[in-house]
């Protein structure tokens, strides 16, 4: 099955404290619905010094709900929700349902 959301595509957030603010999905956990979103839900994490790491305080990003993202639409740069059709040649693509713009490339 495709899935709606995908590494590389540029989403905003719905809710949750960085609502509003837009990234590039980075990872996507699609067992859990879950995506990682560039500069979006950091945590600092405490971490013990290891042979890879010095450790000490980093800042990561969090997953977030897929629920809690949209789509941003290609055309205008506001959240959209996304749809799927099959084009003329016979592949199927996403597109956006706000502006009818194709997703993919």
């Amino acid at each position: 099955m495709a899935s709606k959301i995908k590494k590389g595509d540029q989403v905003v957030v719905l809710s949750g404290r960085d609502k509003g603010r837009t990234g590039e999905v980075m990872k996507t956990m699609p067992t859990a619905n879950r995506v990682i979103v560039a500069g979006i839900n950091k945590v600092k994490r405490h971490t013990a010094p290891s042979n890879n790491s010095a450790g000490g305080i980093i800042e990561k990003e969090m997953s977030i709900h897929v629920s809690n993202i949209a789509h941003v639409d290609p055309k205008d740069q506001k959240p959209t929700r996304v749809g799927f059709k099959t084009l003329d040649d016979g592949r199927k693509v996403r597109f956006s349902k706000r502006s009818g713009e194709v997703i993919d490339a």
